[in-house]
């Protein structure tokens, strides 16, 4: 098939989902399965970063739908598209879990392939982890396996700052005033360094920051460099190697989740492959849109394809 032609097909679909009384929000990009059938490409279901940030700075990874495998966007619930309760008592990690099965139920994703980025990543472990059926492959994306870890690394990558750009955070985080323009230009030299190297940041990108649910982030991270959310005791490492699945790994090289962080995931999980993109920060998907599509279309064909 042509890619024309399967850009042509690759139509998307809109919808909500009822989740513990509210919706959650979905689109699909291609044909999902029909009930029973047996795809010979597994659909992607795509977990987004944050906690709080919509899909939206994910959406290039819809292209993949070109080769005919349908790909699942969803917005977490608290943000985007996705109703947002006030209801702190949600905000926990268990509220998400359940949000991924009740959308596969939803939507029949009977056997699929899981893509978690940043927050996703976490999600999806802890997801996956529960062993639920129908899992084909794992994608971790600019992630790791502990948040006191990753607390650590991005503090020090913050501590490598100018040290008048270091003391305007400092200052602002202590004094609860994150919302100064000083801080958050401040904060960009953070980003641009470690989170997007693309300047100025796509319009998708920017789209997620101004949906962000700054409340949802908050309860469960805290403040960008002082994890004190209900997240900041949150690890896997020493169940990795529970996990029985085909992995990926992608991560970049001036990532804020390093290579010493995404090397104790990799380590973790017997076979999980790393890709590092060496021209990119936290959104390899982005950054390095063409390759990565490539690594990401390469393994997923591989396991669908089944043993060699």
């Amino acid at each position: 098939m042509s890619r024309q032609k399967a850009r042509a097909m690759a139509t998307a679909t809109e919808g909500t989902v009822p989740f513990r009384g509210y919706r959650t929000w979905y689109r699909v990009v291609g044909p999902l399965p029909t009930p029973g059938e047996t795809a010979k490409q597994a659909p992607l279901l795509v977990l987004h970063g944050g906690p709080g940030m919509p899909h939206d700075y994910l959406e290039d990874l819809a292209a993949l739908a070109d080769t005919g495998r349908a790909v699942v966007f969803y917005d977490q619930l608290g943000c985007g598209r996705s109703d947002r309760p006030d209801d702190r008592l949600l905000w926990r990690m268990g509220t998400f879990v359940d949000e991924i099965a009740t959308v596969r139920d939803a939507l029949g994703l009977d056997r699929v392939h899981l893509f978690g980025h940043s927050w996703g990543g976490w999600l999806a472990l802890e997801y996956t982890l529960g062993r639920p059926p129908g899992i084909a492959s794992l994608v971790l994306a600019s992630t790791c396996a502990s948040l006191p870890a990753f607390a650590a690394e991005t503090r020090r990558l913050k501590n490598s700052l100018p040290a008048d750009v270091q003391d305007v955070i400092d200052r602002h985080e202590a004094e609860g005033t994150t919302d100064d323009k000083a801080y958050v230009e401040a904060a960009m030299a953070y980003y641009t360094q470690w989170i997007c190297r693309k300047v100025p940041f796509p319009a998708h990108v920017l789209r997620s920051f101004a949906s962000m649910n700054d409340e949802v982030y908050a309860v469960m991270q805290g403040q960008e460099w002082n994890v004190t959310g209900n997240l900041k005791d949150w690890a896997v490492t020493s169940r990795l190697g529970e996990i029985d699945l085909p992995v990926l790994v992608t991560s970049g090289r001036y990532d804020e989740m390093t290579p010493a962080l995404v090397q104790q995931l990799v380590d973790g999980i017997r076979g999980a492959e790393w890709v590092l993109f060496e021209h990119s920060a936290h959104v390899a998907m982005i950054e390095e849109r063409d390759a990565y599509r490539q690594v990401l279309v390469s393994f997923l064909d591989r396991v669908d394809a089944g043993p060699p």
